[in-house]
């Protein structure tokens, strides 16, 4: 092994060789991570705060947890454990990925720190793997597994998008879920674009269009819906 290769939290045993019980757990650690990142951001989640918040020095945390990199990995995978996933998929593919979507949104809006991860590192942490093979179950009905792949990244884009817009909108207006104020067609800037007729598709998304005027939780499942009907022709339509 060199010293650029990476070495998984999910690697190193939590407690190495023989010695006194350690002072805390990985577990506690990550906890309390997670308590001062659902107050006050993942920013503030700093290993000094974190030690502050356990009654420690900081540097001792490192004994558990190497690196941020790691204490993240952890958190993130700490809270999928929240998601009520049963063992295995129930055989409808529809109701197992509707029951992952719900879940993921609802967890993420309970950690809203989760929006700013940025999803480049690769998680495979106990609860991931458990979601993963659930997801990849429930689309074990015939298509290849690349299109499997394919799948549930779909739905993942499309509840991660939805849910990251959502939480920005909840820290940028009231919180109250209503729609935003562009679309009551009292906006004078809205009235005086609509009124030059150059925009005429616009003008119909202002007249018609329910969605814009639908609770945050109404356009996910309108959304979801749509999403889980592609993937429905996908599975009937295979290449």
């Amino acid at each position: 092994m060199t010293g650029a290769e990476h070495v998984s939290i999910w690697s190193i045993p939590e407690r190495q060789g023989r010695g006194p019980r350690p002072a805390y757990s990985r577990v506690q650690i990550t906890e309390a991570a997670i308590r001062i990142a659902d107050a006050d951001g993942l920013e503030a989640a700093s290993m000094r705060r974190i030690a502050a918040d356990l009654g420690t020095a900081a540097m001792s945390l490192y004994r558990y947890v190497p690196s941020r990199g790691d204490l993240i990995e952890l958190m993130a995978d700490h809270v999928l454990a929240e998601m009520d996933i049963p063992s295995r998929p129930s055989g409808d593919w529809r109701a197992d990925l509707t029951l992952i979507a719900e879940s993921t949104r609802a967890m993420w809006l309970r950690h809203p720190w989760l929006a700013g991860l940025d999803g480049t590192r690769a998680l495979l942490g106990p609860n991931r793997l458990r979601l993963l093979e659930f997801a990849i179950g429930a689309l074990d009905v015939g298509p290849p597994i690349d299109d499997v792949i394919t799948l549930i990244d779909m739905l993942n884009g499309y509840v991660q998008h939805v849910v990251r817009s959502e939480i920005a909108a909840s820290r940028g207006g009231d919180g109250t879920g209503r729609p935003e104020p562009w679309m009551t067609r009292s906006d004078p800037h809205l009235r005086e674009l609509l009124a030059t007729g150059a925009y005429p598709a616009f003008e119909r998304v202002v007249r018609d269009a329910r969605l814009p005027r639908m609770t945050g939780e109404e356009q996910f499942r309108h959304g979801l819906e749509r999403v889980l009907d592609c993937i429905d022709c996908a599975l009937r339509c295979p290449r």
